[in-house]
């Protein structure tokens, strides 16, 4: 079983964080209307949003979070726009070599309520239709606890 943790700032990533991983990470947005990159505008109403990601780089999930928790000047990943536009209030992670990011998006797509604002946003190196979803109330992470069994 895979440990989910959660964390709201950067200086809360451990060394043991520097694995492998996927991580959610959860936004608030009141409502916004922005250009990404080549795949259009991105319409959000207010409400929350989860965008699903995964870290099997260097520096593994510690460093993917540490670019996604600060401010990103120039815009490489589709959430880095996200991110000038919604508030980053929490993120979920697992450290483990098991893919959980495409799971992960399923199970946020599915869930009652959702919604996917922009086909394609995080999901152009995959067959998910997003990795973007949104919800009017903020998700919970039972859900993600149950599926990392």
């Amino acid at each position: 079983m895979a440990a989910l943790h959660t964390i709201r700032h950067a200086d809360e990533l451990t060394a043991r964080d520097a694995l492998p991983g996927t991580y959610a990470l959860v936004f608030h947005c009141t409502a916004a209307e922005f250009p990404v990159g080549r795949l259009g505008t991105l319409r959000l109403a207010p409400g929350w949003y989860v965008y699903v990601g995964s870290a099997f780089g260097p520096g593994g999930v510690r460093g993917r979070l540490l670019h996604h928790l600060r401010p990103s000047p120039r815009p490489h990943w589709h959430v880095d726009y996200l991110k000038q536009f919604a508030e980053l209030e929490e993120v979920w992670f697992v450290c483990s070599r098991r893919v959980w990011e495409h799971r992960w998006a399923h199970f946020f797509s599915a869930a009652r309520g959702a919604r996917l604002p922009m086909a394609g946003f995080g999901s152009s190196d995959c067959k998910c239709a997003a990795h973007l979803v949104g919800f009017r109330r903020r998700p919970a992470m039972d859900g993600l606890r149950r599926l990392c069994r």
